[in-house]
């Protein structure tokens, strides 16, 4: 990974402080994903940025399943968060559950109780956040939080034992209900759930609360640096509460950064797993989803994920990134990865009539424009030929420098050809073309008597590969005036997906297999799809054109 960008940061500057001082002798930092769908870019930013500081500091990165809500967690999603984590090229030091310390959280939660600092609580959920009170106003007490510690005692190992109906009662923490923090006012421990767990099975049917699991699990297992987003910031003080009125032997230290938002970009799970249950997309790995799962279909590299969360940075302030800047990192990544190769994906037919009928003849093309060490490859060449439909009009405009009726363009790495003759169908639409060529005009040959305004590429229709091509826009439309207070589903953007059948040149992507990456000239990079490609029925993603007008700044 040397070649990617590197900056600093303020969470890195706090890390090299703590370093210097001797706060910390080594590390420790982790990802911790609730496994209740696919990850996505906004993950990705974490996973950089928490295994790259493990990985230059020569530090320990855990990989934990935050997996206390059983309702909506699935082992499907354990399986696809460990692909997605060693596919961006990271490797965690350990691997944890929150589950496996569902004992020890049980325990905490007694001490609490014995401490007087939790208690058993019967207000329905209705009730607890009228009682809550707002940001302007205190809550008040709960009528059952003055229970006695041993009926506290009682009532939560009733709760263990599943003599209460969900939703029944609940353990909270005893703290404060006039704090102007409404995460410190007497905030849910534990809560009754009659389901049955993808790692515990039915050992459970109380299940502790994300923010007091959480800081236990960093405690656990000596998180010095407990980085998480924005909307955190006002948990830290219950963090740091449960961390101390838990006693646990290690207090890590939680910071937080702004998550990452991406222009026409669904950033939220819940809306995400919305998405595929509707059938809106082909699940979770769309190529047009924000996934990374969706991102490794349609074509993006690591290298390029990675460069991209180096090159937004890390900070406190929220922002939104323009997606062309996601582009950015993957076209410069493929520039000199990806071979060329030709493709028509909306074809008209060329027929040359002066060249043999029968002859074959094999034309030299470059495989990098950039990269010369990649070599050359030869492409069938005949009489009958297939171009891009939008490269010949029969009235054109000025300026159109293409094929029309009497003009005359190179074919790419072979010869001059001329239009001379338009043959339609009965509904008056263009089915062939007919030219003839020069034999004189052979690339390379160092032909100089004329030149030419355009060069156009092609594929030989005797020995072209038929070819699906879809091509994506995003997914979601935004930043529009018309979009304003509409539901989130009424953004899709219809258009996200156009399906087109063309060829291929039968040379460069004979052997392709799932994931390998082309430059197809003119048409953008494209990769082949994972899960729909097969070797009679080759289908082509289009990860990104070639131009744009995007600029890193």
């Amino acid at each position: 990974m040397s070649n990617e960008i590197n900056s600093s940061n303020f969470i890195r500057n706090i890390v090299v402080e703590d370093l210097e001082s001797g706060k910390h002798k080594k590390i420790i930092t982790r990802f911790p994903p609730e496994p209740n769908g696919y990850l996505h870019i906004g993950h990705a930013k974490s996973i950089v940025l928490n295994f790259g500081l493990g990985d230059e500091f020569n530090g320990r990165t855990n990989l934990r399943f935050d997996d206390t809500n059983p309702i909506k967690e699935d082992t499907e999603y354990v399986d696809s968060i460990e692909k997605d984590v060693k596919w961006l090229g990271y490797k965690w030091d350990e691997l944890h559950f929150a589950s496996n310390y569902f004992d020890t959280m049980y325990e905490k939660a007694l001490l609490l109780i014995k401490k007087g600092k939790a208690y058993v609580c019967d207000l329905t959920a209705e009730e607890m956040k009228e009682y809550r009170g707002t940001l302007t106003e205190p809550g008040k007490e709960s009528p059952y939080r003055n229970r006695t510690i041993e009926e506290n005692l009682e009532l939560f190992e009733r709760m263990r034992n599943g003599e209460f109906k969900d939703g029944e009662k609940v353990l909270r923490a005893k703290i404060d209900m006039s704090s102007p923090n409404i995460n410190m006012r007497d905030p849910i421990i534990y809560r009754i759930a009659h389901t049955e767990h993808h790692n515990t099975g039915d050992k459970w049917c109380i299940y502790p609360m994300y923010d007091f699991a959480h800081p236990l699990e960093d405690a656990i297992e000596h998180i010095t640096h407990s980085i998480c987003t924005l909307e955190f910031e006002d948990h830290r003080p219950l963090y740091n509460w449960f961390v101390e009125e838990c006693e646990m032997e290690s207090h890590p230290r939680q910071i937080e950064f702004a998550r990452l938002n991406i222009t026409n970009t669904v950033m939220s799970k819940r809306k995400l797993k919305l998405l595929v249950d509707e059938k809106i997309v082909d699940g979770w790995d769309d190529p047009r989803m924000p996934t990374i799962a969706g991102l490794r279909r349609r074509g993006y590299t690591p290298e390029s994920i990675r460069n991209f969360c180096h090159a937004i940075g890390v900070s406190k302030a929220a922002s939104t990134v323009d997606s062309q800047m996601l582009e950015y990192f993957i076209r410069e990544d493929l520039q000199t990865k990806a071979p060329l190769a030709m493709a028509v994906m909306n074809p008209l037919k060329l027929v040359i009539t002066n060249y043999p009928e029968d002859k074959v003849e094999m034309l030299e093309l470059e495989n990098n424009a950039k990269d010369e060490s990649l070599g050359k490859r030869e492409v069938p060449f005949s009489r009958e030929l297939y171009i891009e439909r939008e490269d010949f009009m029969e009235v054109p405009p000025k300026k159109y420098f293409r094929l029309f009726p009497g003009n005359e363009v190179r074919l790419k790495g072979a010869y001059f050809v001329k239009c001379n003759e338009v043959i339609k169908d009965e509904n008056g639409n263009v089915t062939e073309i007919h030219c003839t060529y020069d034999p004189e005009t052979k690339s390379g040959s160092g032909f100089t008597g004329r030149k030419v305004k355009s060069t156009i590429h092609w594929v030989d229709a005797k020995h072209a590969v038929p070819a699906e091509f879809r091509l994506y826009e995003p997914l979601i439309l935004d930043n529009l005036e018309e979009n304003e207070g509409k539901n989130f589903l009424e953004q899709i953007n219809p258009n996200s997906l156009e399906v087109l059948k063309g060829f291929v040149e039968p040379t460069a992507l004979k052997d392709a297999k799932a994931e390998d990456k082309f430059q197809l000239v003119r048409n953008g990079f494209f990769t082949v799809d994972s899960k729909d490609s097969s070797k009679d029925n080759l289908v082509l993603n289009r990860i990104v054109s070639l131009k744009s007008s995007f600029k890193l700044k």
